[in-house]
């Protein structure tokens, strides 16, 4: 018999796995094969478990991720979405909106009159972003 315990283990892996890879394209087929489960009961499932949808989840740890460096990063709008993991400029200017509450540049805009933290160079954000969770420093192999 499958306890609410185990079901609960499973889908933690499932968002274990949204959380360190949300910039990689993720469809409901990884996400629930991460938990064994087939794609509805998945769905099903951690819905009820975490409250959303998985692909809701998801685009809301994108979102979450694209604050931080639209605050901390000199990449443009149009780098932060695909940095994110977003398709589309469109897609993403329309989540960020609903869940933050303003479009992206004003959000920036925002941050940079409260007198926010010094950019970081796009570069080393863009270096970052290709790595993320394997440990890969910004600084390492530059002279």
């Amino acid at each position: 018999m499958v306890t609410a315990v185990d079901v609960l283990v499973h889908l933690r892996r499932s968002r274990d796995l949204i959380d360190a890879r949300y910039a990689e394209p993720l469809d409901l087929a990884t996400m629930a094969a991460e938990a064994g489960f087939s794609r509805y009961h998945f769905a099903r499932e951690f819905k009820s478990a975490y409250g959303e949808p998985p692909g809701a989840y998801l685009s809301r740890r994108r979102v979450e991720r694209a604050k931080d460096l639209l605050a901390n990063a000199n990449l443009t709008v149009t780098e932060i979405c695909q940095v994110v993991g977003f398709s589309s400029l469109g897609s993403f200017s329309s989540r960020f909106t609903e869940l933050v509450g303003c479009p992206p540049s004003e959000y920036r805009r925002r941050v940079v009159e409260r007198g926010g933290p010094p950019a970081i160079p796009g570069c080393i954000a863009m270096l970052w972003a290709r790595n993320p969770g394997e440990g890969t420093r910004p600084d390492e192999g530059l002279a």
